[in-house]
């Protein structure tokens, strides 16, 4: 059991944590919690750290809910260790640590591997997103709105950020997502590829985000949390659209704007026979 917070492997989880270029350096990332634990691919897990009170628990109880039941299972076809509940404590990024932390194995994917989905495709294009929150939330929501791929200017925060990781809630495992360096010349090779692209913009030449038809392969581009898209950005987009507003508002999350114009693509979609 490890009880020392000068571990290696615990010097090693907090670089991950903490380190951007580490997790590129070491092609891993953090996932904390069980509900990450348990979403992770078996063969995408190098190893795992529990708490010494989860073990106890989950050698000696019989009965278990439903989730922890399901780790005990799982720690049999992962390797792991066991950690003093203090130095757990330390490590964790969370105000109340569930007790288990996964060591995962990073994937990359190029634009050009996630663009060659289906012809009516619906993509996601973020340029210098810098909020973990913001990022975890847009995942989650291109998952449940039917998104191919989520696409990240170089500059976005990084996806394996343990903050992104938790509030993507599973999402970082299934949802495909590539970084580039150049937002502009990336929404141009969608222009080229058939892709119909809209800039999410406060701009006055812009039309109502409900005016279009997304039922051809689309894209659309949000911005920074501040100070939205980028004028390059824009000017390749092939069209801008606004969310309308009441009151006072002057612009809306950024999460929120995407969740809103991704499922205005899904309403457009949406076959009569899908759930309600």
């Amino acid at each position: 059991m490890i009880t020392s917070f000068s571990n290696s492997r615990i010097k090693f989880i907090r670089e991950l944590m903490l380190r951007s270029r580490t997790r590129k350096k070491e092609g891993l990332f953090v996932a904390e919690g069980v509900k990450m634990f348990l979403e992770a691919p078996v063969e995408e897990i190098t190893e795992a750290y529990i708490t010494e009170r989860l073990y106890t628990r989950l050698r000696y109880e019989k009965e278990l809910p439903g989730n922890y039941e399901k780790c005990r299972a799982k720690l049999n076809d992962v390797p792991y260790e066991i950690v003093s509940d203090e130095i757990f404590a330390r490590i964790s990024d969370t105000v109340s640590p569930q007790g288990v932390i996964s060591i995962v194995k990073k994937r990359e994917r190029s634009l050009d591997e996630v663009l060659g989905g289906r012809k009516n495709a619906l993509y996601i294009v973020l340029e210098n997103l810098q909020d973990p929150g913001n990022l975890g939330t847009i995942m989650r929501t291109a998952e449940a709105a039917g998104v191919d791929s989520v696409i990240l200017g170089a500059n976005c925060v990084d996806m394996y950020n343990p903050k992104v990781v938790r509030s993507t809630m599973g999402a970082i495992y299934r949802m495909p997502f590539a970084y580039v360096e150049n937002v502009r010349e990336a929404i141009h090779i969608m222009k080229e590829s058939g892709i119909e692209t809209y800039a999410a913009t406060l701009s006055d030449t812009a039309k109502a985000y409900d005016e279009y038809d997304y039922h051809p392969a689309t894209a659309f581009i949000i911005g920074n949390e501040g100070n939205g898209l980028t004028e390059e950005a824009i000017s390749r987009s092939g069209a801008q659209v606004y969310i309308p507003m009441h009151g006072e508002a002057e612009s809306l999350n950024a999460s929120m704007a995407a969740g809103i114009l991704m499922y205005e693509a899904f309403r457009q979609r949406r076959k009569p026979e899908m759930h309600r």
